[in-house]
């Protein structure tokens, strides 16, 4: 991947919204990336977990030939010859998990690979977040599980810091049997789904295990430098080690045949103890080794140096390498490897192959749309970016007739006036908010709507920001959410978010008080028919609803039906509010669509909001904010029944846009799709259940 996630990101918005020209901002190109930030943000798009280095060792080999691969999976070059005999060598893995039991409802378990340490939040980090299992077919996507926020109360004696033996990986399965259907086997490896993720500094690179990753990347340049003009004294033989995460034991192997070494010089992850809150470049930290400590090979060597590259948040999924430590590393490499030339030759790695999508099958279409959606910013009172996109996606009748009353709702009102039903879904999603930006730079937040923290810490962030009324294009920033050092308790107090810049540069960036910061979000389908994304509370509803509309006649029609994207539900059902003050009076019927919150997980007792996912849409009887009558259940029972759309009855918690209608007199109802991992970042649904669920809408409308 040549572009960061960032450019991404911005491709994904700009392509759904509609930007007048008179508020376009022409800017300059940005200047072409460092060398060695270019060369470090490939060599973060690969994972390496033990024993799942094959693809990053042969893009090295393919970049460079000059390199052999030894049976151990190590990669080893040798320059020069005589005395002294030098020994340059970084780890190429890093900490992860294997799957180490399959359960007979699909889901898998892990076990950590490797003993080497990590950030005390290591196995937390990777809970309600997307991962890839890596088989021998290839990657499949999944999550990993986490509780759901509606039944905080049901969780509120789970303070602890999360561990791996409460990890569960969600692939899209239903039983053991699919599992070995889709090729995962014990000790596949498993890692965060997550790329390298660029600051708008271009100077600053994250990613998980970003240290050695510089590392590395400084290793195989240095030693291309010396290849290229082998002019030193001496013997230099470089080693990118495979399984160091195992007490090195992949660079003890290649030691054993081509050893012994007057001087060993090992390039490492930044020391977890080196946390630094201020600036980020820092003199190379060189550290005299004893032979045989935890962590170090048992090499026969004369002295073994360890040089590691300073690094912010280490250890951490969004570890942070800053290019001025780059080059500090670069020259403490070259000196350890007695290399003179100055030439930077930074590899550049080719682009991993795309993961295998799934063929186009009838589900494909909604998953399209769904992926537009979830990957859109929208927290309450910034959905813009929602609202242009759902109008881009009306049928033609609809969008010349839809209008944006003045809470922000996006209204399609169709067919005579009389028997008013009223369908709604929300556009906002849960987020934060900037509460303030301190001189360094660090931004604390505050949370808009119901959020579990540990969720979000240690994760990618993004920044957007939209100034109505000025001609300026919106503001886009990556950064990350800064994660504890230490911790006791699994969620953090408060959130605070980096985004590679201090105040004064936030300034410039026009960067105030008040914008909107949410996670990094990509959409992707996992299994035959699941869906994972953020925000899928509600743009699976806002979906829903446009699949019903371009499903009706609107001729056909004997009542009014008024259709809304609302605003401001998980700030307290603000815009549907509104709207009901205008015109709930007149309303007949109100349905809201909205997730059900389902206790089909693997983490909550099935006693309580128990509907399966792939068992069809439900019917939201009861919730913290209304219970149907016993009559409406029913006549909606009975259509669903004659339009052979299976549908389930359950009660959850939460409350729902129905309820400022209900309290003006209108009949009312919610609908939904079987939720797993609500208000997370690993939102799951089943596809059919939202395709029915739109069958379900049109069938009531009309």
């Amino acid at each position: 991947m040549r572009t960061s996630m960032i450019r991404s990101i911005l491709a994904t918005v700009c392509c759904a919204i509609a930007v007048p020209a008179y508020a376009q901002r022409v800017e300059p190109p940005p200047p072409p990336l460092p060398a060695r930030i270019t060369s470090l943000e490939s060599w973060l798009d690969y994972d390496a977990s033990p024993s799942a280095e094959d693809q990053l060792t042969s893009a090295i080999i393919a970049s460079d030939r000059r390199w052999t691969k030894d049976a151990t999976g190590n990669l080893v070059l040798t320059v020069g010859t005589g005395r002294p005999r030098r020994l340059v060598a970084c780890g190429l893995d890093h900490p992860g998990f294997v799957v180490s039991d399959v359960t007979d409802d699909g889901y898998l378990r892990l076990r950590r690979a490797g003993n080497a340490a990590t950030h005390p939040l290591f196995d937390q980090f990777h809970q309600a977040q997307q991962v890839k299992v890596f088989t021998r077919r290839g990657e499949i996507p999944g999550v990993v599980a986490v509780d759901n926020l509606h039944f905080a109360q049901e969780h509120r004696g789970d303070t602890s810091v999360v561990n791996v033996d409460q990890l569960w990986v969600d692939i899209g399965a239903r039983s053991r049997s699919e599992v070995e259907r889709m090729g995962v086997s014990l000790i596949d490896p498993v890692s965060r789904d997550l790329r390298h993720w660029s600051y708008v500094s271009h100077s600053q690179v994250a990613g998980p295990d970003a240290s050695g990753r510089a590392g590395c990347a400084t290793v195989a340049m240095v030693a291309r430098v010396a290849a290229a003009s082998p002019r030193q004294q001496g013997q230099t033989t470089y080693v990118l080690s495979a399984q160091s995460a195992f007490a090195w034991h992949g660079l003890e192997a290649a030691v054993a045949r081509s050893g012994p070494f007057d001087d060993v010089t090992l390039v490492t992850s930044s020391p977890l103890a080196s946390r630094d809150s201020g600036a980020v470049s820092r003199p190379v930290t060189r550290v005299r080794l004893v032979r045989g400590t935890r962590g170090t090979p048992a090499l026969d060597a004369d002295s073994i140096i360890r040089l590691a590259i300073r690094s912010r948040f280490p250890g951490s999924l969004v570890e942070t390498i800053d290019q001025a430590d780059i080059d500090s590393l670069a020259n403490a490499v070259r000196v350890a490897s007695g290399v003179t030339g100055q030439e930077d030759p930074w590899l550049v790695l080719p682009t991993p192959p795309n993961r295998s999508t799934h063929e186009r099958d009838s589900l494909s279409v909604l998953a399209g749309l769904l992926s537009q959606l979830v990957a859109l910013p929208g927290v309450g009172n910034r959905e813009s970016p929602v609202r242009d996109a759902i109008r881009a996606e009306l049928p033609d009748w609809a969008r010349r007739t839809a209008v944006q009353d003045s809470a922000g709702n996006l209204i399609v009102s169709v067919g005579p006036d009389r028997d008013t039903s009223v369908f709604l879904a929300h556009m906002d999603e849960v987020g934060y908010l900037v509460h303030s930006i301190r001189p360094n730079g660090m931004v604390t937040l505050t949370s808009q709507g119901g959020l579990n923290g540990a969720a979000w810490e240690g994760q990618p962030a993004l920044l957007r920001a939209d100034r109505l009324g000025m001609s300026l294009s919106p503001i886009t920033l990556a950064g990350v959410f800064a994660p504890r050092d230490h911790a006791t308790l699994r969620r953090p107090d408060s959130l605070e978010a980096w985004f590679g810049l201090d105040s004064a540069g936030l300034a410039a960036r026009g960067v105030r008080v008040g914008d909107a910061v949410t996670a990094f979000k990509k959409g992707e389908r996992i299994g035959d028919t699941r869906f994972t994304g953020r925000a899928m509370d509600d743009r699976a509803g806002d979906a829903a609803l446009l699949f019903a509309i371009r499903d009706i006649d609107p001729s056909k029609l004997r009542h009014k039906v008024i259709f809304v994207w609302s605003v401001e539900e998980e700030l307290g059902l603000n815009g549907a509010t509104a709207l009901a003050r205008r015109v709930g009076a007149s309303v007949h019927h109100v349905y809201a669509i909205d997730t059900f919150v389902s206790s089909d997980t693997p983490l909550e007792a099935h006693t309580f909001a128990y509907a399966p996912l792939g068992a069809g849409p439900v019917l939201r009887a009861s919730d913290d904010g209304m219970i149907m009558t016993r009559s409406e259940r029913e006549r909606i029972q009975s259509i669903a029944l004659a339009n052979h759309i299976p549908l389930q009855v359950g009660t959850t918690k939460g409350s729902t846009d129905a309820v400022p209608f209900v309290a003006r007199g209108a009949i009312g109802a919610q609908l939904g799709w079987p939720g797993r991992y609500s208000h997370s970042p690993a939102e799951v649904l089943d596809l059919n259940d939202l395709r029915q669920l739109s069958q379900l809408i049109a069938a009531l409308a009309q």
